[in-house]
């Protein structure tokens, strides 16, 4: 396929403001892209408007990914201001560093609804344009889709059906010409980081990340990963490639079940019968 390029296209990111949201709305407008720009700090998202040039190049929205009512309207408001939206950006997440014992239930259903609800709402949100344009939808995974540490079972649940998920939905969304891929970093530094080293459990799981499997890679690396995941229309990225086989290995009978056990002819009829079944 050739290169997607991306001057002129509209991104809608979610979580927008966060250290890795603001990197890549960074870069991408150095490409040339025009960004829609959701998160939950409206009077962040605002100076960051600012920062890239205002409302023709950016405009924002408070988004709460919790809330598939707040990622519809702004989604709506994005394409309507801007005549179109190319790709999809689900970035919004958090990270909890919290055992079983001990730890409320709603700790849990917090960071289910945000790392992996909140990606299903955007994508949904944001298919009708994106399928106008058959454009991309990109998931902000983890390595910790593969690699399951202890004391954050809601993180590496949702970071793992992130992945699941984007594999079911490009099935669904292949025929329309629209893309799908997740991005599975390592440890890389933003103030996400900052605070989980500074929580005396997460510095004694991870050391501090110095350790050579721990090892935190730089938020630029990651940026770049992900721009050239978009441009080639990746279906999974991981940063740094090196990692490669750890993340592929879970998935190495994947493809052979998905080209020969589900026929595109037999995926497009699935989901027009499954529609009827909701209208």
């Amino acid at each position: 396929m050739s290169s997607y390029n991306l001057a002129g296209r509209v991104v809608a990111i979610t979580g927008s403001t966060g250290g890795l949201g603001s990197a890549m709305a960074a870069k991408l407008h150095e490409r040339g892209a025009r960004l829609a720009l959701f998160d939950l700090n409206l009077e962040a998202v605002e100076k960051q408007v600012q920062s890239l040039g205002g409302d023709g190049h950016a405009r924002g929205w408070r988004v709460d990914v919790r809330s598939h009512d707040d990622i519809k309207v702004a989604m709506d408001e994005a394409a309507a201001h801007f005549g179109r939206i190319d790709v999809v950006i689900a970035n919004a997440g958090i990270e909890v560093v919290a055992p079983m014992v001990g730890t409320n239930p709603k700790t849990f259903d917090r960071g289910i609804d945000i790392n992996l609800n909140g990606v299903w709402r955007t994508f949904h949100a944001g298919l009708p344009y994106v399928k106008r344009e058959k454009g991309h939808l990109l998931a902000i995974s983890s390595m910790a889709a593969f690699f399951h540490s202890p004391l954050q079972a809601p993180y590496t649940a949702s970071k793992a059906g992130v992945w699941a998920m984007c594999n079911s939905i490009r099935l669904e969304v292949k025929h329309l010409g629209v893309t799908v891929g997740s991005v599975h970093p390592t440890f890389f530094k933003t103030a996400m980081l900052e605070d989980m080293q500074a929580d005396p459990a997460g510095l004694k799981l991870w050391g501090g990340n110095k350790s050579i499997l721990f090892k935190s890679i730089t938020l630029e690396s990651v940026v770049d990963g992900i721009l050239a995941g978009i441009e080639k229309r990746t279906e999974m990225v991981v940063i740094p490639s090196s990692n490669g086989l750890v993340a592929k290995a879970p998935g190495l009978f994947r493809g052979f079940i998905e080209r020969f056990g589900f026929k595109q002819r037999n995926v497009v009829a699935a989901i027009e019968l499954a529609v009827q079944k909701f209208k």
